[in-house]
């Protein structure tokens, strides 16, 4: 194994992500919560205390990010408590969130906030939630409200997480709330939400014109079944739909899908950076009976690592080309805005984790403008459909909804010394993956000796 520095630039964000929902807990009047109620979740669980976050045992951990060399966290604010009624706006929530924004501050931590993760408030989602174009509206004076009382210690916001994440879950799959199963209110919903993401981040910039306004965009790796001939085509319509489409409008102001195409001028360069979400690579068939499914198959795991459940294959190496990917379609920064894999007994997230990180310094030495990575998760969280299924936690910290107790993971000090050292070194791989180490950073043979020929 050759001994390296994978030196990062100077000022990179290292850090980790969060949601409200999932973190939380206290049961707030969201979507969620009663998607929980009516037994939607993974064995009729429901988030209970989560991490306490709202009781505050965020300060603790906000307190082990810091223990870990983080000069970063990203959160987001619920939407449901900030405004629990239309036009009733919680000023005691929004002095919480304040003050979460101090105890990151206080730590030598900044913060990222993201201002709609999943969750709608109640009344929203009984108004038609992101099928009513009326939502939008909504959106940017709640948007107003939280920049306004928060503004003064944030300055890098991400309007929405996941665009089509929450469409096609929610509206496509049926797997998220409100549970719907059709195209036509997937293709709405997506444009409503670009539309929204557009008012936010114009509303965001009059209140705060320096502020640094983007989204985070879930981007997952393709290839095609085999033969890779019949199947290309398959991919190509699953990579644009879900992959390019929203990407491109935010870029050109016009959002295009297989069945509509739609003028949004206002979305037109309304990016300062952009967040990529990266977990898995999948495997697409063409199959004209699973058109719902979008033609997605799980990849088999070659040269990648097994995910949970039913999901793709964890393939860290495809970070490189969707970094590529978002920055030739916006010409914008980027921040890894979520990355990591759920590992209960933390057996492969080392691995995942060195071999992300060397994607990402790839990419930085080939010159794409990538800022910081944010782990997905500082602790184990309520992970909306699936719970808490043993089989989906990501935390480089246990944690126990129960007790509360939290149980460090030896990934955390991984992450920890890449962060105090500001890089991933040869030496820090040897003593995490040692039976990797020589697969993943070979060395080159040298002869001792070189025999001339003779003349």
């Amino acid at each position: 194994m050759v001994d390296f520095s994978m030196v990062f630039p100077a000022g990179f964000l290292w850090g980790t992500a969060t949601a409200a929902h999932q973190v939380e807990g206290g049961s707030p009047p969201n979507n969620w919560t009663r998607w929980e109620e009516a037994g939607r979740v993974f064995r009729q669980q429901r988030a209970g205390l989560a991490c306490d976050w709202w009781g505050g045992r965020y300060a603790e951990d906000f307190e082990r990010a810091a223990e870990l060399h983080n000069n970063a966290h990203r959160f987001s604010v619920e939407w449901s408590r900030v405004e629990p009624e239309p036009g009733r706006y919680d000023d005691a929530a929004l002095q919480h969130y304040a003050d979460m924004v101090s105890a990151l501050h206080a730590r030598g931590l900044a913060p990222l906030i993201t201002l709609h993760h999943f969750s709608n408030p109640l009344w929203i989602e009984d108004q038609g939630g992101w099928t009513n174009p009326a939502t939008i509206g909504h959106f940017e004076r709640f948007v107003q409200r939280v920049v306004e009382a928060l503004g003064g210690g944030v300055s890098t916001w991400c309007t929405i997480n996941e665009p089509m994440v929450y469409a096609t879950q929610g509206y496509l799959f049926g797997y998220f709330p409100p549970g719907a199963r059709s195209f036509g209110q997937t293709i709405r919903v997506a444009e409503n939400l670009l539309r929204a993401h557009a008012a936010a981040y114009h509303a965001i910039k009059a209140l705060q014109p320096d502020a640094q306004v983007g989204l985070a965009k879930h981007q997952i790796a393709l290839k095609p079944g085999f033969p890779a001939l019949v199947h290309r085509r398959a991919l190509n319509i699953v990579d644009n739909f879900f992959n390019r489409a929203f990407v491109h409008a935010l870029t050109t102001g016009t959002l295009r899908f297989p069945s509509r195409t739609v003028s949004v001028p206002e979305a037109r360069d309304t990016l300062d950076w952009i967040g990529l979400n990266y977990y898995y690579r999948f495997r697409v068939t063409f199959n004209l009976l699973a058109p719902r499914q979008l033609f997605l198959r799980q990849a088999r795991p070659r040269d990648g690592i097994p995910g949970p459940g039913d999901t793709g294959e964890i393939w860290p190496e495809g970070l490189f080309g969707e970094i590529k990917r978002l920055f030739e379609m916006t010409g914008k920064p980027l921040y890894i805005t979520e990355n990591g894999v759920p590992d209960i007994d933390d057996s492969i997230r080392p691995l995942a984790l060195i071999r992300s990180l060397r994607s990402v310094w790839q990419a930085i030495n080939h010159n794409y403008p990538v800022r910081g990575y944010f782990f997905w998760s500082l602790v184990d969280n309520f992970e909306w459909a699936e719970g808490y299924d043993p089989r989906f936690r990501f935390g480089l910290y246990g944690c126990d909804a129960e007790t509360q107790q939290r149980v460090k993971r030896r990934s955390a000090d991984l992450y920890g010394e890449i962060g105090a050292a500001n890089a991933l070194t040869a030496e820090m791989v040897r003593r995490y993956v040692p039976g990797q180490a020589e697969a993943l950073f070979p060395g080159v043979k040298v002869k001792s000796s070189v025999e001339l020929p003779q003349p």
